[in-house]
Protein backbone atom coordinates (compact mmCIF):
# COMPACT_ATOMS: atom_id res chain seq x y z
CA UNK A 1 0.00 0.00 0.00
CA UNK A 2 1.61 3.26 -0.48
CA UNK A 3 0.43 6.85 0.56
CA UNK A 4 -1.75 8.13 -1.86
CA UNK A 5 -3.81 4.62 -1.61
CA UNK A 6 -4.15 5.91 1.72
CA UNK A 7 -5.55 9.19 1.11
CA UNK A 8 -2.74 11.56 1.44
CA UNK A 9 -2.74 14.43 -0.83
CA UNK A 10 -0.01 15.13 -3.77
CA UNK A 11 1.68 18.06 -1.94
CA UNK A 12 2.38 15.96 1.16
CA UNK A 13 3.35 12.90 -0.79
CA UNK A 14 6.12 15.60 -2.35
CA UNK A 15 7.19 16.54 0.87
CA UNK A 16 7.74 13.16 2.26
CA UNK A 17 9.34 11.91 -0.41
CA UNK A 18 11.86 14.99 -0.10
CA UNK A 19 12.55 13.38 3.20
CA UNK A 20 13.05 10.37 1.87
CA UNK A 21 9.55 8.79 3.27
CA UNK A 22 8.36 6.83 -0.23
CA UNK A 23 6.31 4.29 1.80
CA UNK A 24 4.37 3.59 4.68
CA UNK A 25 5.39 1.71 7.68
CA UNK A 26 2.90 -1.07 9.18
CA UNK A 27 1.41 1.23 11.86
CA UNK A 28 0.68 4.16 9.09
CA UNK A 29 -0.87 1.65 7.01
CA UNK A 30 -3.34 0.35 9.91
CA UNK A 31 -3.89 4.08 11.44
CA UNK A 32 -3.99 6.58 8.50
CA UNK A 33 -7.95 5.66 7.25
CA UNK A 34 -9.36 5.08 10.76
CA UNK A 35 -7.98 8.50 11.99
CA UNK A 36 -8.62 10.25 8.57
CA UNK A 37 -12.12 8.80 8.77
CA UNK A 38 -12.91 10.55 12.15
CA UNK A 39 -12.27 7.11 14.74
CA UNK A 40 -11.05 7.07 17.73
CA UNK A 41 -8.44 4.98 18.27
CA UNK A 42 -6.40 3.10 20.60
CA UNK A 43 -2.51 1.86 19.07
CA UNK A 44 0.17 -0.46 20.72
CA UNK A 45 3.72 0.71 19.14
CA UNK A 46 7.08 1.02 20.19
CA UNK A 47 9.23 3.61 19.35
CA UNK A 48 10.89 3.76 15.68
CA UNK A 49 7.74 2.46 14.11
CA UNK A 50 6.89 5.38 12.31
CA UNK A 51 3.63 6.16 14.46
CA UNK A 52 4.58 10.17 14.83
CA UNK A 53 3.22 10.46 11.18
CA UNK A 54 0.79 7.84 11.57
CA UNK A 55 -0.87 10.35 13.68
CA UNK A 56 0.20 13.73 11.67
CA UNK A 57 -0.48 12.58 8.37
CA UNK A 58 -4.25 11.93 9.03
CA UNK A 59 -4.70 15.18 11.37
CA UNK A 60 -2.50 17.71 8.75
CA UNK A 61 -4.89 16.00 6.03
CA UNK A 62 -8.24 16.95 8.17
CA UNK A 63 -7.27 20.51 9.53
CA UNK A 64 -9.39 23.12 7.66
CA UNK A 65 -7.04 26.16 7.30
CA UNK A 66 -10.04 28.51 7.39
CA UNK A 67 -11.21 27.72 10.71
CA UNK A 68 -10.96 29.08 13.79
CA UNK A 69 -9.88 28.37 17.16
CA UNK A 70 -7.63 25.26 18.11
CA UNK A 71 -8.38 22.17 16.23
CA UNK A 72 -5.60 19.71 17.15
CA UNK A 73 -3.64 19.25 20.82
CA UNK A 74 -1.27 16.44 21.19
CA UNK A 75 0.13 15.72 24.13
CA UNK A 76 3.07 14.33 25.36
CA UNK A 77 4.70 13.63 28.27
CA UNK A 78 8.31 15.26 27.92
CA UNK A 79 9.84 17.91 26.37
CA UNK A 80 12.33 15.68 23.94
CA UNK A 81 9.71 13.86 22.48
CA UNK A 82 7.37 17.68 22.38
CA UNK A 83 10.49 18.85 20.01
CA UNK A 84 10.53 15.63 17.93
CA UNK A 85 7.24 15.93 17.03
CA UNK A 86 7.26 19.39 16.29
CA UNK A 87 10.03 18.63 14.17
CA UNK A 88 8.56 16.22 12.30
CA UNK A 89 4.87 18.41 12.17
CA UNK A 90 7.39 21.22 10.57
CA UNK A 91 8.56 19.16 8.02
CA UNK A 92 4.69 18.61 6.57
CA UNK A 93 3.95 22.48 6.82
CA UNK A 94 5.93 22.70 3.45
CA UNK A 95 2.89 20.77 2.23
CA UNK A 96 0.08 22.58 3.93
CA UNK A 97 0.54 25.68 6.25
CA UNK A 98 -0.63 24.93 9.22
CA UNK A 99 -0.02 27.31 12.41
CA UNK A 100 1.69 24.72 14.80
CA UNK A 101 2.66 26.15 18.58
CA UNK A 102 5.47 24.19 20.54
CA UNK A 103 3.92 24.76 24.24
CA UNK A 104 6.74 22.56 26.51
CA UNK A 105 8.80 23.30 29.67
CA UNK A 106 12.17 25.71 29.12
CA UNK A 107 10.75 27.62 26.16
CA UNK A 108 9.73 31.45 26.39
CA UNK A 109 6.31 31.59 27.59
CA UNK A 110 6.25 35.38 25.78
CA UNK A 111 6.79 34.16 22.97
CA UNK A 112 4.20 31.62 22.60
CA UNK A 113 1.52 33.83 23.99
CA UNK A 114 2.67 36.33 21.45
CA UNK A 115 1.98 33.09 18.96
CA UNK A 116 -1.34 32.50 20.58
CA UNK A 117 -2.57 35.82 19.26
CA UNK A 118 -2.34 34.53 15.94
CA UNK A 119 -4.75 31.70 14.55
CA UNK A 120 -3.20 28.30 15.59
CA UNK A 121 -3.96 24.95 14.18
CA UNK A 122 -2.28 22.88 15.73
CA UNK A 123 -0.56 22.07 19.59
CA UNK A 124 1.94 20.16 20.47
CA UNK A 125 2.30 20.14 24.51
CA UNK A 126 4.02 18.67 27.82
CA UNK A 127 1.10 18.86 30.34
CA UNK A 128 2.48 21.23 32.31
CA UNK A 129 3.11 23.38 30.30
CA UNK A 130 -0.25 23.68 28.87
CA UNK A 131 -2.35 23.83 32.10
CA UNK A 132 -0.67 26.98 32.33
CA UNK A 133 -2.03 28.02 29.70
CA UNK A 134 -5.57 26.96 30.48
CA UNK A 135 -5.49 28.65 33.62
CA UNK A 136 -3.95 31.72 32.49
CA UNK A 137 -6.92 31.79 29.89
CA UNK A 138 -4.32 32.01 26.89
CA UNK A 139 -5.50 28.83 25.35
CA UNK A 140 -9.38 27.88 24.57
CA UNK A 141 -9.64 24.47 24.22
CA UNK A 142 -13.62 24.19 23.34
CA UNK A 143 -13.32 23.98 19.64
CA UNK A 144 -11.06 20.87 19.91
CA UNK A 145 -11.02 18.21 16.91
CA UNK A 146 -8.49 15.64 17.61
CA UNK A 147 -6.98 14.89 20.85
CA UNK A 148 -3.80 12.85 20.70
CA UNK A 149 -2.03 11.09 23.50
CA UNK A 150 1.45 10.26 22.49
CA UNK A 151 3.11 7.89 24.88
CA UNK A 152 0.72 7.34 26.91
CA UNK A 153 1.97 4.42 29.30
CA UNK A 154 4.68 7.40 29.72
CA UNK A 155 2.60 9.99 30.87
CA UNK A 156 1.03 8.00 33.32
CA UNK A 157 4.17 6.32 34.93
CA UNK A 158 5.56 10.06 35.09
CA UNK A 159 2.59 10.87 37.39
CA UNK A 160 0.79 12.82 34.98
CA UNK A 161 -3.02 11.06 35.22
CA UNK A 162 -4.24 13.73 36.80
CA UNK A 163 -3.09 16.79 34.37
CA UNK A 164 -4.14 14.55 31.56
CA UNK A 165 -7.57 14.41 32.71
CA UNK A 166 -7.96 18.13 33.66
CA UNK A 167 -6.98 18.71 30.20
CA UNK A 168 -9.68 16.40 28.96
CA UNK A 169 -12.28 18.22 30.90
CA UNK A 170 -11.39 21.29 28.56
CA UNK A 171 -11.95 19.97 25.73
CA UNK A 172 -14.97 19.70 23.42
CA UNK A 173 -17.18 16.40 24.25
CA UNK A 174 -17.34 15.78 20.31
CA UNK A 175 -13.68 15.44 19.92
CA UNK A 176 -12.32 12.63 18.13
CA UNK A 177 -9.48 10.76 20.45
CA UNK A 178 -6.12 9.37 19.49
CA UNK A 179 -4.39 6.92 21.96
CA UNK A 180 -0.46 5.97 21.02
CA UNK A 181 1.46 4.09 23.97
CA UNK A 182 4.11 1.53 23.67
CA UNK A 183 2.85 -0.43 26.22
CA UNK A 184 -1.11 -1.29 27.35
CA UNK A 185 -1.29 -1.38 31.30
CA UNK A 186 -4.29 -1.63 32.73
CA UNK A 187 -3.92 2.20 33.53
CA UNK A 188 -3.64 3.67 30.00
CA UNK A 189 -6.73 1.15 28.81
CA UNK A 190 -8.84 2.79 32.05
CA UNK A 191 -7.47 6.21 30.61
CA UNK A 192 -8.23 5.80 27.00
CA UNK A 193 -11.88 4.08 27.39
CA UNK A 194 -13.05 6.26 30.10
CA UNK A 195 -12.83 9.26 27.50
CA UNK A 196 -13.05 7.25 24.26
CA UNK A 197 -16.24 7.10 21.95
CA UNK A 198 -15.63 3.11 21.01
CA UNK A 199 -12.19 2.89 19.92
CA UNK A 200 -10.67 0.61 17.19
CA UNK A 201 -7.61 -1.22 18.31
CA UNK A 202 -4.23 -1.66 16.20
CA UNK A 203 -1.65 -3.43 17.45
CA UNK A 204 2.10 -3.79 16.06
CA UNK A 205 3.71 -6.78 17.27
CA UNK A 206 7.16 -6.31 18.53
CA UNK A 207 9.62 -7.19 15.87
CA UNK A 208 11.87 -10.20 16.01
CA UNK A 209 15.09 -9.33 16.09
CA UNK A 210 17.92 -12.97 16.11
CA UNK A 211 20.42 -12.71 18.30
CA UNK A 212 22.17 -15.83 17.92
CA UNK A 213 24.05 -14.54 14.54
CA UNK A 214 25.54 -11.49 17.17
CA UNK A 215 28.16 -11.64 19.24
CA UNK A 216 27.85 -8.90 22.10
CA UNK A 217 30.20 -7.49 24.36
CA UNK A 218 30.42 -4.53 27.03
CA UNK A 219 33.42 -2.59 28.02
CA UNK A 220 33.53 -0.95 31.68
CA UNK A 221 34.45 2.52 31.32
CA UNK A 222 33.65 6.05 32.97
CA UNK A 223 32.79 9.07 30.80
CA UNK A 224 35.61 10.82 30.61
CA UNK A 225 37.66 7.85 29.58
CA UNK A 226 35.24 6.49 27.33
CA UNK A 227 36.88 8.83 23.67
CA UNK A 228 40.12 6.38 24.73
CA UNK A 229 37.99 2.94 25.41
CA UNK A 230 36.17 3.40 21.72
CA UNK A 231 39.46 4.25 20.02
CA UNK A 232 41.36 1.21 21.68
CA UNK A 233 38.64 -1.41 20.74
CA UNK A 234 38.14 0.33 17.14
CA UNK A 235 42.10 -0.36 16.25
CA UNK A 236 41.57 -3.69 17.53
CA UNK A 237 38.97 -4.68 15.72
CA UNK A 238 39.32 -2.62 12.59
CA UNK A 239 35.66 -3.19 11.10
CA UNK A 240 34.89 -3.21 7.40
CA UNK A 241 31.52 -1.22 8.57
CA UNK A 242 30.55 0.43 11.84
CA UNK A 243 27.76 2.11 13.38
CA UNK A 244 28.57 4.28 16.46
CA UNK A 245 25.34 4.57 18.44
CA UNK A 246 25.17 8.51 20.55
CA UNK A 247 22.44 9.95 22.94
CA UNK A 248 22.20 13.13 21.92
CA UNK A 249 23.22 15.19 18.89
CA UNK A 250 25.83 16.99 20.51
CA UNK A 251 27.74 13.84 21.72
CA UNK A 252 27.81 12.65 17.82
CA UNK A 253 29.03 16.26 17.02
CA UNK A 254 32.03 16.05 19.75
CA UNK A 255 32.64 12.36 19.09
CA UNK A 256 33.12 12.97 15.21
CA UNK A 257 35.41 15.99 15.87
CA UNK A 258 37.53 13.34 18.29
CA UNK A 259 37.65 10.75 15.90
CA UNK A 260 38.48 12.87 13.11
CA UNK A 261 41.52 14.59 14.55
CA UNK A 262 42.68 11.02 15.16
CA UNK A 263 42.44 10.60 11.73
CA UNK A 264 39.60 8.06 11.33
CA UNK A 265 37.52 7.52 8.07
CA UNK A 266 34.01 9.08 9.75
CA UNK A 267 30.86 11.45 9.48
CA UNK A 268 27.89 11.74 11.47
CA UNK A 269 24.34 11.46 10.58
CA UNK A 270 21.56 13.59 12.95
CA UNK A 271 18.32 15.43 12.46
CA UNK A 272 19.95 18.43 12.48
CA UNK A 273 22.07 17.84 9.22
CA UNK A 274 20.25 19.09 5.76
CA UNK A 275 19.04 16.98 3.94
CA UNK A 276 20.81 17.02 0.95
CA UNK A 277 23.75 16.24 3.48
CA UNK A 278 22.40 13.47 4.66
CA UNK A 279 21.29 11.85 1.22
CA UNK A 280 25.21 12.28 0.41
CA UNK A 281 26.46 10.54 3.72
CA UNK A 282 23.77 7.81 3.44
CA UNK A 283 24.83 7.19 -0.15
CA UNK A 284 28.46 6.89 0.80
CA UNK A 285 27.91 4.40 3.68
CA UNK A 286 25.71 2.25 1.70
CA UNK A 287 29.11 2.22 -1.04
CA UNK A 288 31.63 1.62 2.00
CA UNK A 289 33.22 4.42 1.19
CA UNK A 290 32.86 5.28 4.92
CA UNK A 291 33.91 3.15 7.73
CA UNK A 292 32.51 4.43 10.41
CA UNK A 293 29.06 6.07 11.07
CA UNK A 294 28.47 7.91 14.01
CA UNK A 295 24.58 8.50 14.67
CA UNK A 296 21.75 9.08 17.18
CA UNK A 297 18.55 7.05 17.66
CA UNK A 298 16.30 8.97 15.48
CA UNK A 299 18.25 9.88 12.55
CA UNK A 300 19.29 6.24 12.29
CA UNK A 301 15.72 5.47 12.14
CA UNK A 302 14.93 4.26 8.81
CA UNK A 303 18.86 3.25 8.16
CA UNK A 304 18.54 -0.17 6.43
CA UNK A 305 21.96 -0.69 5.10
CA UNK A 306 23.56 -3.90 4.26
CA UNK A 307 26.96 -5.18 5.13
CA UNK A 308 27.26 -3.52 8.85
CA UNK A 309 29.76 -5.56 10.36
CA UNK A 310 30.30 -3.68 13.78
CA UNK A 311 27.32 -2.12 16.28
CA UNK A 312 29.68 0.34 18.66
CA UNK A 313 27.04 1.93 21.87
CA UNK A 314 29.32 4.52 22.71
CA UNK A 315 26.25 5.66 25.09
CA UNK A 316 23.97 2.75 26.71
CA UNK A 317 20.18 3.06 24.70
CA UNK A 318 17.89 3.93 26.76
CA UNK A 319 15.27 0.20 26.82
CA UNK A 320 16.15 -3.03 25.36
CA UNK A 321 13.53 -2.10 22.31
CA UNK A 322 16.39 0.50 21.08
CA UNK A 323 19.26 -2.05 22.04
CA UNK A 324 17.89 -4.87 20.05
CA UNK A 325 16.74 -2.26 17.15
CA UNK A 326 20.40 -0.59 16.99
CA UNK A 327 22.50 -4.17 17.24
CA UNK A 328 19.79 -5.71 14.77
CA UNK A 329 21.05 -3.44 12.24
CA UNK A 330 24.33 -6.17 11.95
CA UNK A 331 24.42 -9.77 12.08
CA UNK A 332 21.92 -10.03 8.71
CA UNK A 333 21.92 -12.39 5.68
CA UNK A 334 23.81 -15.58 7.99
CA UNK A 335 26.46 -13.08 8.47
CA UNK A 336 28.07 -12.72 11.93
CA UNK A 337 27.69 -9.28 13.70
CA UNK A 338 29.78 -7.54 16.67
CA UNK A 339 28.60 -5.23 18.86
CA UNK A 340 30.15 -3.57 21.88
CA UNK A 341 28.21 -1.42 24.23
CA UNK A 342 30.37 1.09 26.52
CA UNK A 343 29.08 1.28 30.07
CA UNK A 344 29.60 4.17 33.25
CA UNK A 345 28.61 2.78 36.41
CA UNK A 346 25.87 4.77 36.26
CA UNK A 347 24.49 2.74 33.42
CA UNK A 348 24.04 -0.52 35.93
CA UNK A 349 20.16 -0.53 36.54
CA UNK A 350 19.65 0.10 32.37
CA UNK A 351 22.31 -2.58 31.36
CA UNK A 352 20.15 -5.11 34.08
CA UNK A 353 16.86 -4.29 32.39
CA UNK A 354 18.33 -4.84 28.95
CA UNK A 355 20.00 -7.93 29.89
CA UNK A 356 16.63 -8.94 31.84
CA UNK A 357 14.98 -8.55 28.37
CA UNK A 358 17.03 -10.05 26.03
CA UNK A 359 17.38 -12.69 28.52
CA UNK A 360 21.24 -12.60 28.26
CA UNK A 361 23.91 -11.37 30.60
CA UNK A 362 26.18 -9.88 28.09
CA UNK A 363 30.28 -10.84 28.79
CA UNK A 364 33.13 -8.02 29.11
CA UNK A 365 35.24 -7.46 26.60
CA UNK A 366 38.24 -9.55 27.09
Amino acid sequence: MNFKELGINEDIIKTLKKHGITKPTEIQEKVIGKIKGGSDVIAEAQTGTGKTLGFLLPIFENISLNREGIQVLILTPTRELAIQITEEAKKLQEAKNVNILAAYGGKDIGSQLNKLKRNVNLIIATPGRLLDHIKRKTIDLKQLKTLVLDEADQMILMGFKKEVEEIIRETSKKRQTLCFSATMSSDVKKLAYRYMNDPEIVKIEKEKITLENINQEIVETIDREKQDALCKVMDEDNPFMAIIFCRTKRRVDNLEEVLHKRGYNCEKLHGDLQQSKRERIMKSFRKADIQYLIATDVAARGLDVNGVTHIYNYDIPENAETYIHRIGRTGRAGEMGYTCLFVDPKDTSTLKEIEKQIEFKIPKRA
